[in-house]
């Protein structure tokens, strides 16, 4: 999980996800906050298996960090714009809601497609054409 989401959700998901053997680690956990998206991404796929989950919608707008994470290959996951209105309590119950429909794609998809993940749990995942 990025910067732009609560490092407790991470925990969170972390305690939750163990039973599957899953890892779910903040990406403060691995650089310091302030190590910009153009760096920290070819260093993650460098090391290999990781799936990302975003709050960072701007990741796509920005030039630069849409080549990155476009260049990483990483199978991502950003959270819509709209997360960004809800308290951290709303945020939580919708990513748990999202999450194992978001493992589930990670498991099944080609890896390097990035998806929006929306706001509302029922809805859909949309893939991001990032070119």
């Amino acid at each position: 999980m990025d910067n732009c989401l609560a490092p407790c959700l991470a925990r969170a998901l972390n305690e939750l996800g163990k039973r599957d053997n899953h890892q779910v680690v903040h990406l403060k956990q691995k650089f310091p906050e302030n190590t910009p998206d153009d760096v920290w991404l070819p260093k993650l796929a460098g090391e290999g298996d990781w799936v990302i989950v975003s709050g960072d919608f701007k990741i796509t707008t920005n030039p630069q960090n849409r080549e990155a994470l476009r260049a990483s290959g990483l199978t991502t996951f950003i959270l819509k714009k709209g997360w960004i209105n809800h308290t951290p309590w709303e945020q939580a119950w919708r990513l748990v809601k999202w999450w194992p429909r978001i493992i589930a794609a990670a498991e099944s998809i080609q890896q390097g497609l990035v998806y929006a993940v929306p706001v509302n749990p029922s809805s859909k995942l949309r893939p991001l054409g990032l070119r």
